[in-house]
C-alpha cells in the first residue's frame, strides 16, 4: 500500500447496524457488501461474529462471496470470541480479525472492573490468539481518546509485539477535538517504538458533530486508515460519513497529500441503497449525497454556474454517480430507454429483471405523466424489497370518510403461494389496514414510528412510507412506496414484519396479536 494512499475501512454492516432500528437481514447485508465491493472499499467489517448466530452467518456468507476487499470480523478480547471470528472468516480471500478492548480508566474501572495490568494481559492474549488464525490483525483500544497517554502507548506497543498489523485509535464517544486528536496521534507516533510495524487507523464517532473533521485531521498527520459508515449511520449520533471523508480526500488531495482507491461514481448508488435498507433517509442538505447537494437556488449562484460550473461547484456531480442529464421518462418510453436510464442510476439488470421492472414502470407511468429519477429509484427499491420478502402484499381495499368507519380488506400471498385475506376496522384507513394485516399474520409488535413523505413534487408524487416496529426490545424498519399512500403504508408494514420474521423466525400463530396502532 503506497504511503500516500488512505485505506477506507467500511463498518456499515457492523457499527452502522448498531443504530437503533437499522437491523438488516442476511440478504440485505450481502447486497450492501456487494455494493461496497463495487465502490472498491479496502476493508469491509462484515459483523461481530460472536455476538449472535445471525451475525456469525453474515460474516461467514460475506467472507465466502466477496473477494476483492479485506473482510473483517470484530471480536472483543475474549479467546472464545476470537475463535468464533476466526471460524467465520475461514472462506475469506483476505481475512482480518479486529480485536477491541476498553483502555480508558473510566471503562476499565466501571465496565470491565479490572486493573490496567489485567487489561494489558487480556489484549495481548487476544491478539496472539487472533494471530494464530491469520496474519492480518487489527487492535482497537476502546475509548482511546479518554485514555491516559502513557498507558495507551504501552498498550499499543504490547499489542503490536503480539502481532497486530493495524492499530486503530477510536474516539468511541465522540469526545475529542481535531487539534487535540492530531496531538494524540503525533504523540503515539513519537512514543510507541514499534509503531512503524503497524498501520495507524482512526474510528471517530459524531457525538459533537466532529467525526469527519477528526478523521481528516488524522490523515493530515499521517494516519493511513479511516473507518466509518455510509451516510454516517451508527451508534448514537453515528460515525464518520465515509462519502464525506472520501470526497474530501479526492477533492483536496493537494492539501492532504493522500488519496483513495475508491470508485467515487458508486457513492450515490451506495448511499441510496444503505438509506433504503436501513430506513434512515438522507437529509436534503447532507454533504455529497443529499438531494440539495448540487442544487442552486440563489440567483447569483445560478448565474455563476450557468457561466462556469466551477464558480459554485467544487465537485462534479457525475464524479459521485449522479446522472448527467435529467431525462424524464413517460408511458411511451420503451425498454431501451428504461434500461439506459437505470444503468445511469447504477442499476444493472438481467433481461428477466428488466422485464419485471419494465412492467412496474408501465404501471407507474399510467398513473404519472412523467417518471423522474427519484421515481425510478423508489420503483427499484420497492422491487428489491418484494424480491426478498416472505409474505407479499397482493391487494388493499379501503373504505373511509368523515362519516364512515374506516374499513380495510387486505390480501397477502404466503411463501407457499397460499392466498390469505382478512378485513378490519380502525380509527383511520392506515390503522384499519394494519389491523387487517395483524389478523392475517398474528405477529405481536408495537408500532414505534410511522412517517410518509413525497418522493417528488406534485399531486401524483410517489409516497414513501417508513415504519419502525418493536418486539422483544428489537426495532425493525420497513419501507414501501406507491402513488397511493395507503398502499405505501401497507407495503412498509409488511416489509417490517417480514424483517422481524426473517431475523427471529416466523412465530407460531399467536392467539390474538396486539394491534399496531397507526
Amino acid at each position: 500500500m503506497p504511503e500516500d494512499r488512505v485505506i477506507i475501512f467500511d463498518t456499515t454492516l457492523r457499527d452502522g447496524e448498531q443504530a437503533a432500528g437499522a437491523a438488516m437481514t442476511l440478504e440485505e447485508k450481502v447486497e450492501i457488501a456487494r455494493q461496497l465491493e463495487r465502490l472498491n472499499v479496502d476493508v469491509i467489517e462484515a459483523g461481530f461474529a460472536a455476538s449472535s448466530p445471525g451475525d456469525f452467518l453474515a460474516v461467514q456468507t460475506i467472507a465466502g462471496e466477496i473477494r476483492t476487499p479485506v473482510i473483517a470480523s470484530l471480536a472483543h478480547a475474549n479467546l472464545a470470541a476470537v475463535d468464533r471470528a476466526g471460524e467465520a472468516l475461514r472462506g475469506a480471500e483476505k481475512p482480518r480479525i479486529h480485536v477491541f478492548l476498553s483502555s480508558s480508566d473510566i471503562h476499565i474501572m466501571h465496565q470491565l472492573r479490572k486493573n490496567r495490568e489485567e487489561v494489558m494481559e487480556m489484549a495481548v492474549a487476544a491478539v496472539e490468539r487472533a494471530k494464530s488464525y491469520y496474519d492480518d490483525i487489527e487492535f482497537s483500544p476502546m475509548d482511546a481518546t479518554r485514555t491516559e497517554p502513557d498507558y495507551l502507548y504501552a498498550l499499543l506497543e504490547a499489542t503490536i509485539n503480539a502481532g497486530a498489523t493495524t492499530v486503530n485509535i477510536p474516539d468511541t464517544v465522540g469526545y475529542t477535538i481535531p487539534e487535540e486528536f492530531a496531538r494524540l496521534l503525533v504523540g503515539i507516533r513519537e512514543n510507541v517504538p514499534n509503531i512503524g510495524r503497524a498501520v495507524m487507523s482512526v474510528h471517530c464517532h459524531n457525538d459533537l458533530g466532529l467525526a469527519v473533521a477528526n478523521s481528516l485531521a488524522a490523515v493530515k498527520v499521517g494516519v493511513r486508515q479511516v473507518e466509518g459508515c455510509i451516510n454516517g449511520i451508527g451508534e448514537r449520533a453515528g460515525n464518520a460519513s465515509l462519502e464525506e471523508v472520501i470526497m474530501s480526500l479526492a477533492t483536496r488531495s493537494d492539501y492532504f497529500g493522500a488519496g483513495v482507491g475508491i470508485d467515487t461514481t458508486q457513492l450515490y448508488r451506495t448511499s441510496r441503497l444503505v438509506s433504503d435498507i436501513t430506513g434512515f433517509s438522507v437529509q436534503p442538505n447532507k454533504a455529497i449525497v443529499g438531494q440539495n447537494a448540487f442544487r442552486h437556488a440563489s440567483g447569483i449562484h445560478q448565474d455563476g454556474v450557468l457561466k462556469e460550473r466551477a464558480t459554485y461547484e467544487i465537485m462534479d456531480p457525475q464524479a459521485i454517480g449522479i446522472p448527467s442529464s435529467s431525462l424524464v421518462l413517460g408511458k411511451l418510453s420503451g425498454r431501451a430507454g428504461l434500461r439506459a436510464r437505470l444503468e445511469e442510476l447504477g442499476y444493472h439488470l438481467t433481461q428477466e429483471d428488466l422485464d419485471r421492472a419494465f412492467q412496474d414502470f408501465k404501471e407507474l407511468a399510467d398513473r404519472k405523466r412523467e417518471v423522474t429519477d427519484r421515481d425510478l429509484e423508489a420503483l427499484m427499491s420497492d422491487r428489491r424489497r418484494s424480491d426478498v420478502e416472505l409474505f407479499s402484499l397482493d391487494h388493499v381495499q379501503v373504505s373511509c370518510g368523515d362519516h364512515e368507519i374506516p374499513t380495510a380488506t387486505v390480501r397477502l400471498i404466503a411463501p407457499s403461494g397460499e392466498v390469505l385475506t382478512d378485513a378490519a376496522t380502525g380509527t383511520g384507513p392506515v390503522d384499519a389496514v394494519y389491523l387487517a394485516i395483524n389478523r392475517i399474520l398474528r405477529v405481536s409488535n408495537t408500532l414505534k414510528e410511522f412517517s410518509i413523505g413525497a418522493v417528488t413534487e406534485g399531486t401524483d408524487a410517489i409516497g414513501d412510507a417508513t415504519i419502525r416496529i418493536e418486539k422483544g426490545g428489537k426495532v425493525y424498519t420497513g419501507r414501501g412506496s406507491s402513488t397511493d399512500i395507503i398502499v405505501a403504508a401497507a407495503k412498509a408494514y409488511v416489509n417490517a414484519l417480514n424483517k422481524l420474521m426473517a431475523l427471529e423466525g416466523a412465530p407460531e400463530a399467536e392467539a390474538e396479536a396486539p394491534a399496531a396502532r397507526a
